[in-house]
């Protein structure tokens, strides 16, 4: 059962290209996220009887297999997050962001059964199915490059937002203060002319409000011009985020050289001299490393005070030689541009079923763990649990 519980986490995560179930898996939700949200969109026209009950199934089937998918990813939520266990792993994928979009995604459609006599008050909670276009940006990485941007450039454009509404609260005043006499009942006060500033200044231009007298006219012509150029600040800022992004991506190869690693198992026995030894007490020949200990259906990164047990792979890397092509082992050095420097192992945007076991750093082995921060010219050693 464990191994079918791990299995079927590595289904419903991110797919790899060689993994087909789980690529298949990522096309099919997909496809039952545009249905179900045409079925909402259809379902807002005037149709016969007969449409709107083709609909109400394909709602209920499209919502029954986001409830199957969220209850298999509380199910192996363990897999997930590794450092936490039982309850507490599945409370924190609950809590976590795309926990709560699976859960809104499926909570407006079993209110009403909950709670009968509230049904009509519970139609409001079927705007929270928009949600469900996050669960598209889930599966696939490309979409992910949207919030690096704006996490990246998160201050440049809270900077832009508050320069708006400077110039917003500016306008206001001054209009106030031109318009007052002319329309009393249009500018009562400063606030009265905020309506007016943003649909000046974010180039709407409803014209429900607008000035009257000569020199009124001409400050709103001044603050329109002003308007553009503030508005296409966050723009600008945006377009070259996802230049520089895309670049990084681009230039990823040829800022770093990645290799492969040879690589050699060995099996503790009962007779072994390794056995029941802990990894710091034993003393490896040079270059040599060991980069994991696969101890039945687990992966193990070994640190000094893990113990060696009977029936444990030892999967042992000599790190100087690369004419093998078949491994599960390989090894990329980072220069100062590469994406991971400066980022911590639990940060860096890596594929789940990938390891980085060991770090080579000025000469000296290290054993990372999640707060390890990758550094400029660190090799690391990458294992990838699917080869293996």
């Amino acid at each position: 059962m464990k191994q079918v519980k791990k299995r079927v986490f590595h289904i419903i995560q991110i797919g790899t290209v060689d993994d087909l179930p789980s690529r298949s898996f990522d096309i099919f939700i997909v496809c039952v996220i545009f249905l179900n949200l045409f079925a909402t969109f259809f379902a807002t026209f005037s149709i016969s009887e007969g449409a709107r009950t083709a609909v109400n199934i394909v709602e209920w089937v499209t919502v029954i297999i986001f409830t199957i998918e969220f209850l298999l990813r509380i199910w192996t939520a363990e897999y997930l997050y590794p450092n936490r266990r039982g309850v507490v792993a599945k409370l924190r994928f609950l809590i976590s962001f795309y926990g709560l979009v699976d859960l809104l995604t499926i909570l407006p459609a079993y209110l009403p059964l909950v709670f009968p006599s509230g049904a009509v008050a519970f139609r409001m909670f079927r705007v929270i199915r928009i949600f469900r276009l996050f669960k598209i940006n889930a599966k696939y990485d490309a979409f992910n490059i949207i919030t690096d941007v704006l996490k990246v450039k998160r201050r440049q454009l809270f900077s832009s937002m508050i320069m708006i509404f400077i110039l917003m609260a500016a306008a206001s005043l001054c209009m106030y203060g031109l318009e007052h006499e002319a329309q009393p009942e249009v500018f009562r006060n400063a606030f009265s002319g905020i309506w007016w500033s943003a649909s000046t200044i974010l180039t709407i231009g409803y014209g429900d409000i607008a000035p009257v007298t000569t020199v009124g006219r001409i400050m709103s012509m001044m603050i329109s011009f002003l308007g553009v150029g503030m508005v296409a600040i966050p723009t600008g800022i945006i377009s070259a985020g996802f230049v520089e992004q895309y670049q990084k991506i681009r230039d990823l190869e040829m800022e770093s050289e990645e290799k492969e690693l040879r690589f050699v198992v060995s099996k503790i026995v009962k007779e072994h001299k390794w056995c029941g030894r802990k990894v710091r007490d034993i003393v490896f020949p040079p270059q040599i490393l060991l980069a994991v200990v696969v101890r039945g259906e687990e992966e193990l990164v070994p640190n000094g005070d893990l113990t060696l047990e009977k029936g444990d792979l030892l999967i042992l890397t000599a790190g100087r030689y690369v004419e093998s092509k078949s491994l599960n082992l390989r090894e990329l050095s980072v220069k100062e541009e590469h994406p991971f420097v400066g980022h911590e192992i639990r940060d860096l945007d890596i594929s789940r079923l990938d390891l980085i076991v060991a770090i080579e750093r000025k000469g000296k082995v290290l054993i990372p763990n999640g707060s390890t921060v990758i550094e400029n010219g660190d090799r690391l050693v990458i294992y990838s649990r699917k080869k293996a």
